[in-house]
């Protein structure tokens, strides 16, 4: 690797906004914010929206909608009523 051309890789925390869990990886990405670590050490803070903590396809709180014909689809988006003779 040439020198200088690298962006810093370090050890970072990422905080799940809407959950507050908290897990550490390496990143290049900076932060002003720090916050202490269980190992003692001081990493830089990032906040995220979503993390396997909360997205709905990792904890199992997806919602799967029944699956419709094509032509129920149509008369659904176009308004018209199932016709029972």
């Amino acid at each position: 690797m040439r020198p200088g051309i690298h962006p810093d890789y370090h050890k970072v925390v990422f905080l799940d906004s809407s959950t507050g869990y908290k897990f550490i990886s390496s990143s290049t990405k900076n932060s002003a914010e720090t916050i202490e670590w269980e190992d003692g050490n001081t990493y830089p803070l990032i906040r995220v929206e979503i993390s396997s903590d909360s997205h709905p396809f990792y904890t199992g709180r997806q919602k799967f909608t029944q699956a419709d014909g094509r032509v129920d689809r149509f008369n659904k988006k176009y308004g018209f009523a199932n016709k029972e003779d």
